[in-house]
């Protein structure tokens, strides 16, 4: 193998296929990334069994050939490079040199043999969105997946498509995201699926810092789910299990609506958190005719806080209690104007911008 490309490129693609590498002591391999150059390509794939990447970048491609060679070294490696042009060689003995006007250097590597077969997802579902769109999508939701495994269903996000809709929702059962998307063109068949919360992190983090602008097909077989956009690729196991009904629990009538700017709720909710974060992260809303929000914490041991605000209200005063890292999470995600709605003190409380009829977050409240 002998390939020359810009160091710009190496470095933009060992980052985007080193998310899907976790420390790996009984597969060394795994803790590699394959490089192969093939055609007018150099192709970089690397796993963790459950998630796979595969991305590639143009190159004056000399000779064929793969290896694979330590993910965290090269990255660092090619990272701290200041030529533009890197010649990458693969010398005897599995050694993969790197040559540049001002340094050269020598990894050794594990033979490309020994790299786990990635799986290839059967076209059986397909549709296409824009990637903006997706992530956003993703953000909005994944916070709210479950991060422990003893119910794997609630550790990924449900995802169902029919027609022209494709809904996003996750839940840890003390709070749940739904978030809904039109599709153009529409799906040809109704598809349900469950892909892993961390498939979902690493893929908001390659789409927004490099494909923004693109459209994402994603294919989903029995097992197995592909997002493809460009010369980037990611396939994730898929979660077995059904999720669970969710719509039942979503108040169909509240009796108190508010509505309060995002940005000045977040910060109040921060400020009475620091308090609030010796008991469990217990808040207390109080929401009043007279136009006011009181956001509040019992006195802890290292003292207490009482916030107002103004917000517009329709129905009856009422007050209820809540994990305010749970308000913190979906306050992030939202800008302008948000609409909380309250019901009884144990009823879920609803939090959904304002202009927007295609986001709703639940929040189970605490026991006063």
């Amino acid at each position: 193998m002998r390939v020359v490309c810009t160091q710009k490129d190496l470095n933009i693609a060992l980052d985007i296929v080193n998310k899907a590498i976790s420390p790996n002591v009984t597969l060394p391999v795994l803790n590699n990334i394959l490089i192969k150059a093939i055609g007018k390509k150099l192709q970089f794939s690397a796993t963790n069994l459950e998630i796979a990447i595969r991305f590639s970048i143009d190159a004056d491609v000399r000779n064929e050939g793969s290896i694979t060679v330590p993910a965290k070294l090269i990255s660092s490696y090619v990272n701290l490079l200041d030529d533009d042009k890197v010649e990458v060689r693969l010398d005897e003995g599995l050694t993969l040199a790197l040559k540049t006007k001002s340094s050269e250097t020598k990894i050794k590597g594990i033979a490309a043999e020994e790299f786990p077969l990635i799986p290839t997802v059967e076209k059986e579902h397909s549709f296409t969105l824009p990637a903006q769109v997706l992530a956003e999508a993703m953000g909005q939701t994944v916070f709210s997946a479950a991060v422990n495994t003893t119910r794997p269903v609630l550790s990924g996000v449900f995802f169902k498509v029919d027609k022209d809709t494709l809904k996003l929702v996750a839940t840890d059962s003390y709070r749940l995201a739904e978030k809904i998307i039109k599709l153009t063109p529409k799906a040809e068949k109704e598809i349900e699926c469950i892909v892993p919360a961390r498939t979902l992190l690493e893929l908001e983090k390659v789409l927004m810092g490099n494909f923004s602008k693109e459209g994402v097909e994603v294919n989903i077989s029995k097992n197995q789910i592909l997002f493809k956009v460009g010369d980037f690729e990611l396939t994730s196991r898929l979660i077995e299990g059904k999720f669970p009904d969710y719509e039942k629990i979503v108040p169909k009538a509240t009796r108190t609506k508010l509505t309060a700017h995002s940005a000045k709720l977040n910060m109040a909710t921060k400020r009475v958190n620091l308090f609030a974060r010796e008991n469990n992260n217990s808040i207390k809303l109080t929401a009043t005719n007279n136009g006011i929000l009181q956001i509040s914490t019992d006195e802890t041991r290292v003292g207490e806080e009482h916030a107002e605000m103004d917000i517009k209200i329709t129905g009856e005063n009422n007050k209820v209690a809540l994990n305010a890292q749970y308000l913190l999470d979906v306050l992030s995600h939202l800008k302008d104007n948000v609409i909380i709605e309250m019901d009884e003190k144990l009823t879920p409380v609803l939090v959904k911008p304002e202009k927007k009829e295609d986001y709703v977050y639940i929040i189970m409240p605490l026991k006063v």
